[in-house]
């Protein structure tokens, strides 16, 4: 074949971290991208995963990032490993010469790293995304697009989250090689309580509250009325802004019907957002709008958020989109850290942290 008749490659791939998020949620989406992307290297510390995972796939397998981000196959690095080591990876891929980054939630642990890591991506003008999966998702997507003055109007916006444990999921997607071992918390400590309410905003709230600072103009002036954690994992959180009331409810247990919805509500008009759970790799959300005794309805899409966040990836790669706003990944972190100290002050000042928290609440 000549050079002139040559078929352009896919872009290839490289995965930071071969766990069950990127068993169960990156390889499936990716398998029906093959079109636009190729995985090529997967690295993990432990040798014998990383060498399985990367069977499955046909990779080059790895226990350094080094190996990764020299591999001249990888062009684009989904960064999925443990969140202490996000921020100084993310940097570490972008200095050297990828052309885009998807990095799991939460990208920095802290608004210094943010900066770092916006600075370095303008300086490098390597795009970064965040795998808030939600703000990928056609539904979402079709509801930005007709929801009209409802961010600026709506007063009360609630995010609900009910669904099994993750395993449950992840077994249901895939075979999953290595699962991290879990011990049953003490709930009647209060710094538990605040790990556990801090390990719900960072790893579960934060995939709506993209969603739902979109909606919050005063962002910036939250403030926590109400924190309580709902066993066996699970939370109640109650927020308010000068203009906004804010409802975030999870629960996590043996649940036979699991359910994960986005609303917001104004004084003539709402929009309901309802997304398919964890894991699950069919079909997007649908987003239902009640206007004037109307109803309309946009959904279900032939993707979700997972596959939409790779499509995204690859556009940006391809400079066939205009990067997303380094200012607003720095603001959606800013909130969610905002709402986690928050939290964990309200504990504190609580002063009944130590009797029992309720048990078996629904979100």
């Amino acid at each position: 074949m000549t050079a002139n008749h040559a078929v352009e490659r896919t872009l290839g791939v490289g995965i930071l971290g071969a766990g069950p998020v990127t068993q169960a949620i990156h390889l499936p989406p990716l398998a029906r991208l093959r079109n636009l992307l190729t995985v090529r290297h997967i690295m993990d510390v432990d040798a014998a995963v990383a060498e399985s995972v990367a069977a499955r796939v046909g990779a080059t397998h790895s226990t350094s990032i080094e190996a990764l981000l020299g591999d001249p196959e990888v062009d684009v690095v989904a960064i999925c490993s443990p969140h202490q080591f996000h921020a100084e990876q993310v940097i570490a891929a972008c200095r050297a010469g990828k052309k885009a980054v998807l990095c799991e939630k939460p990208f920095a642990w802290n608004a210094e790293e943010a900066a770092e890591i916006s600075a370095v991506s303008q300086e490098t003008r390597v795009p970064i995304i965040v795998g808030a999966m939600h703000t990928f998702d056609p539904g979402w997507l079709a509801a930005e697009a007709n929801w009209g003055d409802l961010p600026e109007t709506a007063h009360t916006i609630r995010s609900s989250i009910v669904l099994p444990p993750n395993a449950r999921f992840e077994d249901f997607a895939t075979e999953i090689i290595t699962r991290p071992a879990s011990g049953t918390p003490d709930y009647t400590d209060a710094e538990v309580i605040k790990g556990m309410l801090r390990g719900g905003i960072m790893g579960l709230a934060i995939h709506d509250l993209p969603l739902v600072r979109r909606f919050t103009p005063d962002f910036a002036l939250v403030e926590v009325l109400e924190a309580r954690i709902v066993r066996p994992f699970g939370y109640i959180i109650s927020l308010r802004t000068p203009t906004r009331t804010i409802e975030l409810r999870a629960a996590m247990n043996n649940t036979w019907k699991p359910e994960w919805s986005f609303e917001a509500f104004s004084d003539d008009a709402a929009v309901r957002i309802d997304f398919t759970p964890s894991y699950v790799q069919a079909g997007s959300a649908t987003a239902t709008f009640s206007r004037a005794g109307e109803t309309t309805v946009h959904g279900p899409f032939d993707h979700n958020g997972y596959e939409g966040e790779w499509r995204e990836l690859a556009a940006l790669a391809a400079w066939a989109k205009q990067p997303p706003s380094p200012q607003n990944l720095i603001d959606d972190l800013t909130f969610a850290l905002d709402i986690a100290e928050a939290t964990a002050a309200a504990v504190d000042a609580d002063h009944k942290v130590g009797q029992p928290v309720r048990e078996g609440a629904h979100a």
